[in-house]
């Protein structure tokens, strides 16, 4: 029997889901309803994929699906995640950002318990959950301390629609913030799941530190990541011109869901 599966979100990320499950590379899945914001994308999608457009979460979810890959927005996350947990939808997660938000984050455990589903958080453009959460895990249970963070270095210009930018970034590289996890992601709110995802991997949002470097004709995104405890240091560094990894990870996650090998 396949599992079933519906899609919101079909923009450049949503589109890569689409475009491996018609390559065969889902096989193990029936996709059967998109949902988008923008109704074109949606019946490109749909058309494509030869399955249901849905007029909204309601609509989906009264088709029952296994799961529900999610490449819309933190914005979808924070008003849906909750209801779809309690009816026993698994949730697979691009946005999250939105976890940054430690009350939804105990929310959404807490209705995944009780609909019996589960909250799937995709590598993204980061990767390295494992190696993450096992040294996080040796701090807990070694009662050591743990330093956690990711420092990150990307274009100019992708600082523009954002409170730090300023014209002084065009010419020369420069540090726009340091901070914490939580405090990244009221000041980017749409750049920073990379940092949030880190931080529940590890150290948690209000401890794991965020460094960001403006550099000026960078294409794409360099996120170093670090979780060090006494006697172990993992670091995981990842480059990525553009935002495809992102998609390719959820087609990664889902294939690992339902191969007879799994890995963690």
């Amino acid at each position: 029997m396949k599992k079933t599966f519906g899609l919101v979100g079909c923009g450049f990320l949503g589109g890569i889901v689409v475009d491996a499950y018609v390559q065969g590379l889902l096989a193990d899945y029936e996709l059967i309803g998109v949902y988008s914001r923008d109704i074109k994308d949606a019946t490109t999608a749909a058309t494509r994929a030869d399955c249901a457009v849905c007029a909204d979460v309601d609509t989906m979810l009264a088709m029952k699906p296994e799961i529900i890959v999610e490449t819309a927005s933190v914005e979808w996350v924070r008003e849906h995640a909750v209801k779809v947990l309690e009816q026993g939808v698994s949730l697979v997660l691009v946005s999250i950002g939105a976890f940054a938000d430690g009350e939804l984050y105990e929310q959404a455990k807490a209705a995944a318990v009780r609909g019996g589903a589960k909250i799937h958080l995709a590598s993204g453009a980061i990767g390295g959950f494992d190696v993450l959460q096992t040294v996080t895990l040796m701090a807990r249970a070694q009662r050591l301390d743990e330093t956690a963070g990711i420092e990150t270095h990307t274009g100019c210009k992708g600082f523009m629609p954002t409170p730090v930018w300023e014209d002084a970034l065009l010419p020369e590289q420069k540090t726009v913030f340091t901070g914490n996890a939580k405090q990244a992601i009221a000041t980017f709110p749409r750049r920073v799941n990379v940092a949030v995802a880190t931080s529940l991997a590890t150290t948690g949002p209000d401890t794991t530190q965020v460094i960001m470097h403006s550099v000026p004709n960078w294409q794409g995104d360099d996120h170093r990541i670090t979780a060090e405890i006494d006697g172990v240091k993992a670091v995981v560094d990842i480059y990525s011109r553009t935002s495809a990894i992102a998609g390719w990870s959820v087609v990664a996650l889902l294939r690992n869901l339902a191969s007879p090998v799994c890995f963690f």
